[in-house]
């Protein structure tokens, strides 16, 4: 996932978005990566790809950098276009492969851009409905999995899925915080916290961060070690 710096808008028009496929197209010529997903939002950019470990900061950085002095020039701009560094996790089974698939394919239906995921115009579903030649999505592998009609119903599906995501998180102090945990845990100090069964410990874990409470301030107020507290 990629983000538009200050969440600014990185595609004005149809033209920056097939600026930026074309753009894709070329570095993934290089690297022989497969495509199997892509959407693009306003101000960020899903991709599921799968690439060398060892190409894929190469590869964003250069489809980046390709992207941004084009931009940069068409809009008489200078400076950065994008926030940080791209944001990525590993999909290493089949079932969370279709998750991630179907939750990028659906991103601007919950985004409120669309009734439909067909009717979203920068996004790789229709390349798996009516394919073309040279196209950017490889979908031989989604199809070995299901057929077409499957794919169709699949991606439609109503659904709670999250993958990677932006999170606006909004630290808030350690009272609060503690209240916050009680709600969540039922726990109502550090001990009762740390005696919880591993699975359910875990969850919470990851619960209070979506909530927004900082890892450091995680680990002082349930005693848990950064490091676990990090890798949740």
């Amino acid at each position: 996932m990629l983000r538009g710096i200050n969440r600014q808008t990185i595609f004005e028009d149809s033209e920056d978005s097939e600026t930026f496929l074309k753009t894709i197209g070329i570095y993934k010529a290089q690297t022989e990566c497969q495509i199997y997903a892509y959407c693009l939002m306003k101000n960020h950019i899903h991709l599921l790809l799968k690439i060398d470990e060892d190409e894929i900061g190469s590869f964003m950085r250069k489809t980046g950098a390709k992207y941004v002095y084009w931009y940069n020039w068409k809009y008489n701009r200078v400076g950065g276009l994008f926030q940080d560094r791209y944001k990525s996790e590993v999909v290493e089974d089949n079932s969370y492969f279709l998750t991630v698939l179907r939750y990028i394919h659906q991103n601007p239906v919950k985004a409120g851009l669309c009734k439909k995921v067909e009717e979203y115009a920068e996004s790789s579903y229709n390349e798996y409905i009516q394919p073309k030649d040279n196209q950017l999505t490889d979908i031989e592998f989604v199809l070995s999995i299901m057929n077409k009609q499957e794919f169709i119903q699949y991606n439609n599906e109503t659904n709670d899925d999250k993958c990677l995501e932006i999170q606006e998180l909004h630290r808030i102090n350690d009272n609060d915080a503690k209240q916050v945990i009680l709600k969540i845990s039922k726990c109502a100090n550090a001990t009762e916290f740390q005696v919880l069964e591993l699975s359910k410990r875990n969850k919470y874990l990851a619960k209070l961060k979506e909530e927004g409470l900082s890892i450091r301030q995680i680990e002082r107020l349930t005693g848990i070690n950064r490091g676990i507290v990090a890798r949740i």
